[in-house]
Formats: structure tokens, C-alpha cells, sequence
């Protein structure tokens, strides 16, 4: 069964190795690195059929260095993804989905965290001509545009963050909430036409402020967008460093049972967590999740989950 995932951080592995490598003389191979959980010929056992790559740039790191990180990061998405791996095919907008061959995976270019371009919109809308078509506007900080979940003050979004949205609208890109503070995920309401939870869960089962509460979810599917569940044990099951698949299973229920049945889907977070789900490893596991997801729902549910929930509610749809 096809998979549509859309969270990510092999940009991030790449980048760092690839920066280790001016002193180890060591790379990371995208086709077949084992550090990487979703490396090419893991996708491909795995049936991905299209990939989100996140840019993230630690918040950290100096202002003045920021935008060249994701700059580095991006250049590492066609030179390492795209351009030596012939099947990976860069999802440029949202139609070209449809245009994907059997064999091919598309890979598709996202923000996490608006700190790689601060305050200038020159910078965001040079990373839109990039391909970028989904933007988290925090990661779990604060900046420029809003404050993020692990920010205490928990404000909602600034001008400038609105100002982000609209042009998102513009260009149909994806605003995504799952790392934003309660009171800017309103405001995103609010504004946003294309919103999306990329790797989120539910608080209800797991008190985690990077999950969502149910009246959160109830906006989200009322506003058409997607809540794609995360792989992370820590937002799965709260305090622990493990988790089930049947515990993943308990989130995609609740999801569905506050009318989510057409608007779950996948977020895996592969690449940027240290735990992992038991026989949920790396992006070739795929299977298994399906294969406990088709003994709790009908194969088009199980379908819908994977991607066709996706297909239907991408922008422009």
C-alpha cells in the first residue's frame, strides 16, 4: 500500500554529517546510509510513495547564521535526494503528485520553524521559488512570527506571522501548527486556508503540550486540515520512551472518533527522534503499521490514512 509521509528530518542528518565529514572524511549516503531511517531504498521497501524533508535550523545557532543552514539544507535536498537518485522526484506543486510514475517516490520540500528566515520575506518567498510547500512557523520557541509549545509566554502569532500565512495562501502552501503555542494555533485558524498538523497527536491520550486537545482537533477537521500522527513514544505514551503500534492505533481512533476518519494520516518524524516504536523503526516498517491498522478498519479506511486522505484534502482540492 502506498504511504504518504509528511515529516522528516534526513535534511537535517545529511547536513550534519556532511558538515562532520570536513574533518572525518566521512558522507552519508542517502541511497543506503543505516543512520538514515528514511534512505532511499528504505522508502521503497517500505511503500512511500511520497516524502516530506523538513528544513530545520536549531534555534540556537546565530541569527546571522541561520538562512545559510537552510540554504545547506536545501542544497542537500537536490543534490543528494533528487539528483543522485533518478526515482526520487521533486513534488514542485501539488498536481505533480498525480504525475508520479509507479516506480517513483515524490519528495516534497517543507519548513520547520521560521527562524531560517527571520523577518525578511525575500527569504520566504526565495524558499517558496525552492519548492517549499508546507511552513511551520515555530519549532517549539519562540520567534519572529509566534511563539512555539515550549515558549512559557504563549502568545499567538505577530503581524509578521500573519503576514506569513497570507502569503502562504497565496502560493497554497500548507501552514503547519504541530510545534505552535496554543494561542497562535487560534489564530492560525483563523487565517490559514491550507492548515495541517504534519506530526502530531492527541492530549487526551498522552498530555504532551506537542499534541493536540480535542478541541484543537475539532477546529482543525472543521477547518479541512490534516492531523498526521507521530512516531515519537513520548507523544504517544506520556513519560516513556516506548510505545506499540497498538498504542499509535489508540490515537488514530480518537482522531477518527472527533470525525478525523477522512483527515488522518502519517507524520512519521523518522530522522529526528531517539526512541521508536516497536517494529516501527525506520520507514521500511511501513507494513506493519498497515498491517495492524487493517485489522481495526476497512481497507479504504486503511487507504485513507495511508494517503488518500491526503490526496483529497491537499491544497487546491
Amino acid at each position: 500500500m502506498k504511504i504518504f509521509d509528511t515529516h522528516c528530518d534526513a535534511l537535517l542528518k545529511l547536513q550534519v554529517t556532511k558538515r562532520n565529514a570536513l574533518f572525518k572524511g566521512e558522507l552519508l549516503d542517502y541511497r543506503n546510509g543505516a543512520e538514515l531511517e528514511t534512505n532511499f531504498g528504505r522508502l521503497q521497501a517500505g511503500g512511500v510513495k511520497v516524502q516530506f524533508f523538513a528544513i530545520f535550523v536549531h534555534p540556537e545557532l546565530p541569527s546571522d547564521e541561520k538562512w545559510q543552514h537552510a540554504l545547506e539544507q536545501a542544497d542537500l535536498f537536490y543534490s543528494e535526494i533528487l539528483e543522485k537518485n533518478p526515482l526520487m522526484k521533486h513534488i514542485k506543486n501539488w498536481k505533480d503528485i498525480d504525475l508520479l510514475k509507479p516506480a517513483e517516490i515524490g519528495a516534497v520540500l517543507t519548513l520547520e520553524g521560521a527562524d531560517a528566515f527571520g523577518n525578511d520575506l525575500a527569504k520566504l518567498r526565495h524558499l517558496y521559488r525552492l519548492g517549499v510547500l508546507s511552513i511551520g512557523l515555530t519549532w517549539n520557541n519562540a520567534n519572529l512570527c509566534a511563539d512555539g509549545v515550549g515558549d512559557p509566554r504563549g502568545a499567538g502569532l505577530t503581524v509578521l506571522g500573519k503576514e506569513v500565512i497570507r502569503l502562504n495562501n497565496e502560493y497554497h502552501v500548507f501552514t503547519d501548527v504541530s510545534h505552535l503555542a496554543v494561542n497562535g494555533f487560534w489564530d492560525v485558524m483563523d487565517l490559514a486556508k491550507y492548515p495541517i498538523a504534519s506530526h502530531s497527536n492527541a492530549r487526551t491520550l498522552c498530555d504532551h503540550p506537542r499534541n493536540l486537545d480535542d478541541q484543537q482537533i475539532k477546529a482543525m477537521f472543521a477547518n479541512k486540515g490534516m492531523i498526521d500522527v507521530v512516531f515519537c513514544p513520548e507523544f504517544i505514551n506520556r513519560d516513556s520512551e516506548r510505545a506499540t503500534i497498538a498504542d499509535l492505533v489508540r490515537h488514530i481512533d480518537h482522531l477518527c472518533s472527533l470525525g478525523g476518519i477522512h483527515q488522518v494520516g502519517i507524520g512519521s518524524d523518522f530522522d529526528g527522534i531517539s526512541s521508536h516504536i516497536t517494529e516501527l523503526k525506520n520507514a521500511s516498517e511501513f507494513p506493519n503499521l498497515i498491517n495492524e491498522l487493517q485489522k481495526h478498519y476497512t481497507e479504504a479506511e486503511v487507504e485513507g490514512f495511508a494517503y488518500r486522505n491526503f490526496l483529497e484534502n491537499r491544497p487546491g482540492m
